[in-house]
Order: C-alpha cells, then structure tokens, then sequence
C-alpha cells in the first residue's frame, strides 16, 4: 500500500473516485473515496476498534486528527448533533473528500476541513479522535501529538488508536511523561490499543481542583 498519503498535500496517484457503503454511528451509509488517501477502500480496521470504543461526541469543539476520507469526523457529528467536528489533514483530497462526505450525510453544518495551519491558534477541543499516522516515524509522531494534545481543553478527552505491535504501549508511556493529563489503555481488541488521555481540570479560584 502506497503510504504518500501520509506526507503529500497533493497525492500523486489518480484521484479517481468511486462509492463504497460503509456502517458510520450506527447507520448503513455510502461515501466517497479516492486513492492517494488512508484506507480508501474500505473502514479500516483501528478506526472500526476506535469508532467501538469511544463515547458519544461531546458537545463543542471536537478534533478528528488526519481524517482521510473522513469516518472519525462523520461519526462524531452523526452521533451528537450539538458537536462541531474540525478535520484535519495534510492531504487535500482528504479534505475534500470528507468535506463532500459531510454534504452527502447532512452533516456539512456541523464539519469543517482543514489544513493543520488554518485550524485557529486558540482554538481548544472537548475531545480529540485519532488513529494517527504511526508509520511517518516516532520522531514524526510525537512533534505532531506535541502540536495537537496541549490543545485538549481543561477535563478534555483524546482518544487514539495504535496498533501493539508499532508501539502502543510505548507511545503510552510517552504521553504519560509530557504532563498532559492521565492516560489510560482503555480497550484491545484485533492488535490494536486504544489510548485515552484525560486534560486537567482547571482549579477554581481556591486553588482546588
């Protein structure tokens, strides 16, 4: 599988696109995908593990963290109404393509697409869903969870998945050093781990939290 997904704003492989069904908060759906983009054929497995695990959406600001065609994004705004999904990608097929998918699910009002740069230096989320790009390497991987994590807002949630065996649990240990909050392996289920990562409560003016 051809990983320039990963690394490329514009993929080099044809954006040909084609209509897959697909089961999204519940709902059996179709949407569109493209090559060039993650998983463009089908929901990928750590999503599916993710997309089990996690709670409804809060209501607010959510993250999905490299949204590809978009299945984190649409999930948490099918399944909480009062929820604003930023997704986020490097790879503007990915954005179009869930920004399209958003439209044909009735959900455009509530997604909004974006390059990393565009999202709004102050803008803090309730929650942040994942399944990041572990294979652009661990140096990679922890400047992009060091640009995105801190963002969480105060008892916020993020939510990852990673495979075991490409260092979850390592990962885990690494965020639980960066002092952002509590971070807990929630679930495993078909070789993958599910992170969470709990914000802090901000103290209130006494001091207590």
């Amino acid at each position: 599988m051809s990983e320039d997904h990963y690394f490329s704003a514009q993929p080099a492989s044809a954006d040909e696109r084609r209509i897959i069904p697909v089961r999204l908060a519940g709902r059996d759906v179709e949407v569109e995908t493209a090559g060039g983009i993650f998983s463009p054929g089908h929901l990928d497995l750590g999503t599916q593990v993710l997309l089990r695990t996690v709670p409804p959406a809060p209501a607010g600001e959510v993250l999905d963290l490299g949204c590809g065609w978009g299945p984190i994004a649409l999930t948490a705004a099918l399944g909480t109404a009062d929820a604003r999904v930023t997704a986020v990608d490097v790879n503007h097929r990915s954005l179009d393509l869930t920004r399209r998918n958003a439209a044909r699910l009735g959900v455009a009002d509530r997604v909004v697409t974006l390059t990393p740069d565009e999202v709004p230096a102050d803008l803090r989320f309730g929650a942040i869903w994942s399944n990041p790009p572990i294979r652009i390497g661990k140096e990679a991987l922890h400047a992009l969870l060091m640009t995105w994590l801190p963002r969480l807002a105060p008892s916020g949630e993020a939510w990852l998945v990673v495979q075991k065996n490409l260092g979850a649990d390592s990962l885990a240990k690494w965020i639980g050093a960066q002092g952002w909050g509590e971070i807990e392996k929630v679930a495993s289920a078909k070789g993958f781990r599910v992170l969470r990562l709990t914000a802090p409560t901000l103290p209130d003016e006494n001091g207590s939290i």
